[in-house]
């Protein structure tokens, strides 16, 4: 479905408010949940983070979160690549927006504690896709880092 809409807003075909809405969520969703199948490892800590995150960016009940939790999810697996995702939110995000994203996907790979580098990885390499200055990035990591005990 999410990918009918990609075709059809690439054919000119007009689409909705709400449709562009869903496809952005998905997207963000996509990421977020790449993120943290990185390291193999997708815990609880995780999900609970993402679910969180995903809530309160875009203002949804725990239910929405749920069944966009599982669209997403379906997404990712189905995808060959999460490429394409990133080009929804640079076309439909801000400056603003996509490091609140580098953010959030920071959130998630400090969600159990530590630094995979297969994380570390995917994280420079979304800032590089989403256009997010490397300072930026950093900045955005170092306000996540796990506080020492």
């Amino acid at each position: 479905m999410l990918f009918e809409r990609l075709k059809a807003s690439r054919t000119g075909e007009k689409e909705s408010e709400s449709e562009r809405e869903a496809r952005v969520r998905i997207a963000t969703a996509v990421v977020l949940l790449e993120t943290a199948h990185a390291d193999d490892e997708f815990d609880e800590a995780e999900q609970s983070r993402i679910m969180d995150m995903l809530g309160k960016r875009f203002g949804l009940d725990e239910e929405s979160v749920h069944a966009l939790m599982e669209a997403a999810d379906e997404h990712r697996v189905r995808s060959i690549d999460i490429w394409h995702y990133t080009e929804l939110i640079n076309n439909n995000f801000s400056v603003d927006e996509k490091l609140g994203i580098i953010d959030m996907i920071w959130q998630v790979i400090y969600a159990d504690g530590r630094l995979d580098k297969y994380e570390d990885y995917l994280v420079h390499k979304l800032s590089r896709v989403l256009h997010i200055p490397h300072d930026k990035m950093i900045e955005a990591k170092l306000r996540h880092l796990p506080k020492e005990e």
